[in-house]
């Protein structure tokens, strides 16, 4: 995007956000030849090569994979278009992270918090205090905090340009399922990411040494005005041991989301026995602990009989370091299901949403140019995303 290096890579990857469709789909499966990361990825059922997968996985799309090699060992829709929740923050913090020290210093205005959509998750911040940007991306990472994150939108030049950022890495990291409304993961309509897209926006972010050290803080204290703090805590269950679960062995991160409409989403990261898996599960049937309890579940699988499952596919490296230009996976031949609400509801339905916390914000769409392989794009309905303690998590 900023300059004819990017714009061309922009027209490889087949980029057409401006003809997003009003219904969301699922993708039928497409040309082995033109499926980021490999065709199995594309196809429908679930897709593994080696030893039995746990019992009792309702997610309507789930990925593992390895984080050195990035075989994808086992999935389950993994280009399916569904809203991300507060795991795109993943993206914002890989597109925002490193343009800041963390001992930088920000007092907060009201203009910074102008913008945030009634209802948010907040990490509590407040005008006139002085806060680091460690402290911002704490509240980011923790509480999933709007606050935090249209805060250091302001300070890299604002939502607009945050977002046109987004969606500029999301495209040189080759994840051609998402579209960006959003720095905060609300699910504005048209915002969708996918099981591949998040995986890659996780394996990228941990690359970078305050991304790991962020997502993997359990707790923090955050300033209160004058001398005086509190305790923040991770909104992660796997990482806190929180509301009735085990802390996971060997828990890095990354990320959890929540929409009342949409359901659960998580990527988690985990390191044993000198191996570190990457997993990602959207929208399971059951809520609150479900999304955290089958993430686990494919973790000790891949830890254990996984151990000999042969890759169904690969995560791809950025085109900015090198990665190989992958093309997107053919166009849908049918919408067969919604990429978000209740299950078996019409790709074009209408009802009523019912928001626990938060509401639908300022749409700002971005357009961009087609090419003649035009890319599957599938447009999610607004839910609110959550992080806050004490109600349905993030």
């Amino acid at each position: 995007m900023r300059d004819c290096s990017r714009l061309s890579r922009r027209a490889l990857l087949g980029l057409s956000a401006a003809a997003l469709p009003l219904s969301a789909t699922t993708p039928a499966a497409a040309s082995d030849a033109h499926v980021v990361g490999g065709g199995r990825l594309a196809r429908t059922g679930i897709q593994v090569r080696g030893a039995g997968l746990p019992k009792k996985l309702t997610a309507r799309s789930w990925l593992i994979a390895d984080f050195a090699s990035g075989e994808v060992l086992a999935s389950f829709g993994a280009h399916r278009r569904l809203a991300p929740a507060s795991t795109l923050k993943m993206l914002f913090a890989d597109t925002v992270l490193k343009n800041f020290d963390r001992t930088e210093r920000h007092r907060v205005t009201d203009a910074d918090l102008a913008d945030i959509p009634a209802g948010s998750s907040l990490v509590g911040i407040k005008p006139g205090i002085t806060y680091t940007v460690e402290q911002l991306w704490q509240g980011v990472f923790l509480r999933s905090g709007n606050d935090a994150v249209h805060v250091l939108a302001h300070m890299n030049g604002g939502v607009a340009r945050t977002v046109a950022q987004m969606q500029a890495k999301a495209e040189d990291l080759q994840a051609l399922d998402t579209h960006v409304v959003s720095p905060d993961g609300f699910d504005h309509p048209g915002q969708v990411s996918s099981a591949y897209d998040l995986t890659l926006f996780a394996r990228h972010g941990l690359r970078n040494a305050d991304f790991r050290s962020y997502c993997g803080t359990r707790t923090a204290d955050f300033p209160a005005g004058g001398k005086k703090t509190f305790q923040i805590q991770n909104t992660d269950r796997l990482l806190t041991g929180a509301w009735g679960l085990d802390t996971y062995e060997g828990l890095i991160g990354v990320k959890n989301g929540y929409t009342s409409h949409a359901g659960n989403t998580f990527t988690g990261a985990a390191t044993r026995g000198g191996r570190t898996l990457l997993v990602t599960v959207m929208h399971p049937d059951s809520g609150g602990n479900g999304v955290y309890e089958e993430t686990a579940a494919l973790l000790d699988w891949g830890f254990g009989q996984g151990r000999s499952a042969r890759a169904v596919g690969s995560l791809v490296e950025p085109v900015s370091e090198g990665g190989a230009v992958s093309a997107s996976p053919a166009p849908a031949r049918k919408a067969v299901h919604a990429a978000v609400g209740a299950s078996g509801s019409s790709a074009g339905g209408s009802s009523p949403w019912h928001l626990l916390e938060g509401a639908v914000g300022t749409v700002a769409l971005l357009g961009a140019g087609a090419w003649a392989l035009r890319r599957r794009r599938a447009a999610a309905g607004g839910a609110a995303d959550s992080g806050a303690e004490g109600r349905h998590r993030g």
